[in-house]
């Protein structure tokens, strides 16, 4: 049957209605996307008090680092593969690293390395690569949701409003971007990570602060009458699949309402509580920041934290790139300067940022007694070319998905270890291959989620990995 006049007439007002409440205020408290609703503090137990049991930061350093010139150094090799760098000792024997991580060559005990990081085919493209590393997935579908927005949906925080943050979103050319990162994939909006900052708004600017829509922009008692209205038009409407993404944006409006209503929801963000000492520890560029500002996050609850591995532009230098590309070194060949130097695109910038803030974080993390309930994971979405290429004085190396590294620490993991070889022009994984799917695996292993957990829609469902925790690790 064909809906009536009147029927249309009453559906529309309720279209209009819901828009003019949205209008009104609540809508504006979910920074005008789905998922993106900041995180909160128990205002009972404060920061430093409503931690999850387990929590992880996930540095993700786009673009895909060198694992030569970073965690697996071949000094043995020839000069067109070494590379300019040395490897030097470390607190654990026989680890060594590059001589530009000076702070993290003290604190191995806390770290294990993977030498033997490896892609299930040849996938050597940024966007399929993230989406693999990022999914926990080999051979992932297009609409696999993220490890991020996973533990959103089985590991729900009611002392946290968004368990799931993600650090200055991947921006710029579109090749970078993995394609799921703001939809939550097959789980939906509802499980998308809030994104907070940008390369003009990132917490080393002086000026930087959470989205001005985290504050209530009406009177808490008008407020609490447009949740009441937009609870009644949940009566008056059907549960449709068309209906369902309104539900979802209802329920996200609800909750930035208990964020904006309540006490703290802003002081996660507000670095400036922080000692200036601590904040010089971390370094005042985004990566240290962001760091610091994920050490916070975890403290309020926040179950998974994406870091943008993003270092900003080296002095001098205007731009550095999108915040997504820092670690994508080519060279001169695509015009981004030396590899091997001091610009925005070089190690000789972004090592030492990488090793300032990392160090700062897992010492800091150490000192506040969370360490061992936060897995810290650092990787690229793959490594890059044993061999050098060398255009003129700028040299650098290209993508490279068959051999690469990843540091993991805390979260159960014991440090001090170094899993998996490459072989000697660390091309190849020579021992214990570690695929994507044994990452995630690892990442829920540390967890506590169950392997065999099964998610899915219309009746389907699939396993949240396919793959093997690394259990030599822990313990």
């Amino acid at each position: 049957m064909s809906p009536s006049l009147s029927d249309e007439r009453q559906q529309t007002a309720l279209i209009s209605r819901r828009r003019l409440l949205q209008a009104g205020g609540i809508g504006a408290l979910t920074l005008g996307l789905p998922g993106m609703v900041a995180a909160g503090v128990d205002s009972k137990r404060g920061l430093g008090g409503g931690a999850a049991d387990k929590s992880c930061i996930f540095i993700l350093l786009c673009g895909g680092p060198s694992h030569l010139d970073t965690w697996d150094l071949k000094p043995a090799a020839p000069a067109e593969i070494r590379g300019p760098y040395q490897p030097i000792a470390t607190t654990v024997p026989g680890m060594r690293i590059s001589e530009l991580h000076t702070r993290l060559a003290t604190l191995t005990r806390h770290f294990s390395l993977i030498r033997s990081m490896t892609h299930v085919g040849n996938i050597s493209n940024h966007f399929d690569a993230m989406h693999h590393c990022l999914s926990g997935q080999a051979d992932a579908p297009a609409d696999s949701p993220y490890i991020g927005s996973i533990l959103a949906k089985v590991r729900p925080n009611e002392s946290s409003v968004a368990p799931y943050v993600w650090l200055i979103k991947c921006v710029g050319d579109p090749v970078f971007c993995a394609p799921n990162i703001g939809t939550g994939g097959h789980l939906g909006v509802s499980y998308s990570p809030l994104f907070v900052g940008s390369a003009a708004n990132h917490p080393a600017m002086p000026g930087f602060k959470a989205p001005d829509e985290l504050l209530p922009v009406v009177p808490l008692e008008r407020m609490q009458e447009r949740r009441s209205l937009l609870e009644g038009l949940n009566v008056a409407e059907s549960l449709s699949a068309e209906k369902q993404a309104m539900r979802e944006w209802q329920e996200l409006q609800g909750r930035a309402f208990d964020l904006a209503s309540g006490p703290g929801g802003r002081q996660p963000f507000e670095l400036d509580r922080e000692p200036v000492t601590v904040r010089d520890r971390y370094g005042m560029h985004p990566l240290g920041q962001n760091l610091l500002l994920a050490r916070r996050l975890v403290e309020s609850g926040v179950g998974f934290v994406t870091v943008n591995g993003w270092t900003g532009p080296a002095p001098g230098e205007t731009g550095g790139g999108p915040p997504s590309s820092s670690w994508d070194m080519h060279g001169g060949e695509m015009g981004m300067g030396n590899a091997f130097g001091s610009g925005s695109y070089g190690m000789g910038w972004c090592l030492p940022r990488l090793d300032e803030a990392l160090s700062a974080l897992l010492v800091d993390l150490d000192e506040r007694g969370l360490l061992a309930s936060t897995l810290v994971v650092v990787a690229g979405e793959f490594g890059r070319t044993p061999r050098i290429n060398a255009v003129g004085p700028n040299p650098g190396r290209q993508h490279w998905p068959s051999c690469y590294s990843a540091i993991l620490a805390g979260g159960g993991i014991r440090g001090g270890m170094v899993y998996g070889e490459s072989d000697k022009t660390a091309a190849f994984v020579k021992d214990k291959p570690v695929r994507p799917q044994d990452l995630g695996a690892t990442i829920y292993h540390a967890l506590g989620v169950p392997l065999d957990l099964r998610l899915g829609k219309d009746g389907f469902t699939r396993p949240i990995s396919s793959g093997q925790p690394i259990l030599d690790l822990f313990g």
